[in-house]
């Protein structure tokens, strides 16, 4: 039997992101960051509430400022008081899960979709999904980017401006490009 598209994505495997279910997801969550990124403030609150509607999960008191943007939502799980700062963005092809009260400063982004080496194939979309798994109270300094697969220890800071192309370990600080412990 022949999978489709998502359940490829789902699974890690490689599958092609032209693809017209994927298509249909990815409109229905840029309406919901349309909505989050142009309500009114007071109107939002801790965020819109077409885009919490399509989170995995989410936590009590989790907050994301505007603008911010995801792929498909659905593979957000958000701890209670997590924080997203302005100008996030998670492309969430897989999971993405972040522990309670750990925070993004501006500009976080994290990337699940790992594109094929061979660009004949990228250039027909291959990709897989590779999760990222952010641990409890854990700080990203802004502009830090996240890599597809990355694994964030409970309390660990990884700072500004740092690309984190490893795992890093609980109460680690990490810094630099690449993210190296400090």
């Amino acid at each position: 039997m022949t999978r489709c598209e998502r359940e490829k994505m789902a699974a890690g495997e490689w599958y092609c992101c032209i693809d017209p279910e994927l298509d249909r997801l990815r409109e229905t969550v840029r309406a919901a960051v349309h909505a989050h990124n142009t309500m009114p403030p007071a109107e939002r609150g801790p965020m819109a509430p077409e885009l919490a509607v399509l989170f995995g999960a989410l936590g009590q008191g989790a907050f994301i400022e505007a603008p911010f943007h995801c792929a498909y939502g659905f593979n957000l799980f958000l701890g209670d008081g997590v924080y997203f700062n302005a100008g996030c963005a998670v492309l969430d092809t897989a999971p993405v899960r972040v522990g309670a009260g750990s925070m993004f400063g501006p500009a976080v982004q994290i990337y699940c979709a790992d594109h094929h080496r061979d660009p004949a194939l990228r250039a027909k979309g291959l990709e897989r999904a590779l999760a990222v798994t952010i641990g409890r109270d854990v700080w990203v300094g802004g502009g830090a980017i996240i890599l597809p697969g990355i694994t964030i220890g409970d309390r660990a800071l990884v700072g500004a401006g740092s690309v984190v192309t490893k795992d890093v370990a609980a109460d680690a600080i990490v810094a630099g490009n690449p993210a190296r412990p400090r």
